[in-house]
């Protein structure tokens, strides 16, 4: 029985090595790669990707700092003027008191080669000038000046025929392009003039938008155009200017106008409404700003609008009334003022009060000394003026004679203010307190 069921056993099979014979025969060993790794505790693994993560991260980006200049030079510019932050709201004429904060030149630490003064950057150096000379202007200023007259003339060329001048003036419509220039409350400022020479590179005129105070003087603001672009107005309607860069401008040889990186501080000037008017009591004077709240209002002025009639007005106004009383209401603060001070300049008249959002301005007394005080100054001024208006009146003498007065000069609009009335540059605006 015993040998019979051993008998009847089945055979044992041989135990499974592999699935393929290759290991046996060759010896083959798999690659590192093909082996399973034993899986890793998640915590190790969450380690793992931190550290890769850490390894992985790129160095934040810092943008290039206005103190580092990477070892260039300080710019220079040849440019024959100071360089201001406005032109047309301050004036070398204007004094101030005292500085808000140190003298932190706005175009960057050393990266122009004219020292900051804390109200420009001369191109003259300061040491140079003497205030007690009898002539304020140094030889080395008078020589910037002629030489900045000569190279004006150089790059105007012939003026401009009737018709190129139409035809320059309706190619800068708006219709016809929306390449335009805003000139705001801050007036004609430094960086202003890197974006017209950067508009006269594909254009040889340009359009000039002028709204706010500028345009309370805007015989300043054609003056100043022209004197430090070293371009031509040859239209003006309203506040709508054309910019003419020459016949002969050479944009690859522009002049270097270095960037102001930050507007800079406002100095201090002497308040505008002093306690008692000068000629006056101190009752008088209390007396005067209550009527002068109390007179009918002479017009109201918009923000951001265009008050180049604002000084036709008041003159026409003091011819009955010895008080003029301005609304001023949803206007900044600061821009009333400044119009205030135009006001005092341009009529000329007395600051009276700013209060309640109103501009109040007297006459002053009938003896006139005002108004002989102001025109005693304005030879010296008009005289300084009569080269940049000598090519608009020769262009004038050209347009034929059925054009309009506004189409056909740069000037020559009805609002503007006559030849024979003062005209005094416009004080610093920061003289707003």
């Amino acid at each position: 029985m015993l040998l019979l069921r051993r008998a009847r056993a089945p055979p044992r099979l041989p135990p499974r090595r592999s699935l393929s014979r290759l290991l046996d025969r060759y010896g083959f060993v798999p690659p590192a790669s093909l082996t399973p790794s034993p899986r890793e505790p998640p915590r190790a693994a969450a380690n793992s990707a931190a550290a890769k993560k850490r390894r992985a991260k790129k160095p934040p980006y810092r943008p290039p700092s206005s103190l580092d200049r990477g070892g260039r030079p300080p710019a220079r510019s040849d440019l024959p003027f100071d360089f201001r932050f406005s032109y047309t709201e301050s004036s070398p004429a204007s004094k101030p008191i005292g500085l808000r904060e140190p003298k932190y030149s706005p175009f960057g630490p050393g990266r122009l080669d004219r020292p900051w003064t804390g109200l420009c950057a001369p191109a003259v150096d300061a040491t140079l000038r003497d205030v007690a000379a009898d002539d304020p202007l140094p030889e080395a200023e008078r020589g910037l000046e002629e030489a900045r007259r000569r190279e004006r003339e150089r790059v105007l060329g012939e003026p401009l025929t009737p018709a190129e001048r139409a035809f320059l003036v309706d190619k800068c419509q708006k219709n016809r392009t929306k390449r335009q220039i805003n000139l705001g409350r801050d007036g004609l400022t430094h960086n202003m003039l890197n974006d017209i020479h950067n508009n006269w590179k594909s254009c040889e005129a340009v359009r000039v938008k002028c709204l706010g105070v500028p345009t309370v003087d805007m015989q300043n603001v054609s003056h100043q155009l022209e004197d430090k672009t070293g371009g031509l107005i040859i239209h003006r309607h309203g506040g709508q200017l054309i910019l003419y860069r020459g016949r002969h401008y050479n944009p690859k040889k522009r002049p270097v106008i270095p960037l102001m990186l930050w507007k800079p501080a406002e100095p201090i000037y002497p308040r505008l409404i002093k306690t008692t008017i000068d000629g006056l009591t101190v009752e008088e004077t209390k007396q005067m700003r209550k009527k002068g709240l109390h007179v009918p209002v002479l017009t109201k002025l918009a923000k951001n609008g265009y008050y180049a009639t604002l000084v036709p007005m008041v003159r026409d106004a003091f011819l009955t009334d010895e008080l003029v009383r301005i609304d001023c209401k949803g206007l900044p603060k600061s821009d009333y003022k400044k119009i205030g001070v135009k006001l005092r300049d341009l009529v000329p008249c007395i600051l009276v009060s700013f209060d309640k959002e109103q501009i109040i301005v007297w006459r002053g007394k009938e003896d006139g000394s005002l108004q002989d005080q102001t025109q005693k100054s304005c030879p010296s001024v008009i005289d300084s003026d009569d080269a940049s208006v000598k090519n608009e009146t020769r262009d004038q003498e050209q347009t034929p004679s059925d054009w309009s007065s506004d189409e056909s000069s740069g000037v020559s609009s009805s609002d503007e203010i006559p030849d024979d009335k003062p005209v005094i540059s416009n004080p610093d605006p920061s003289r707003v307190i």
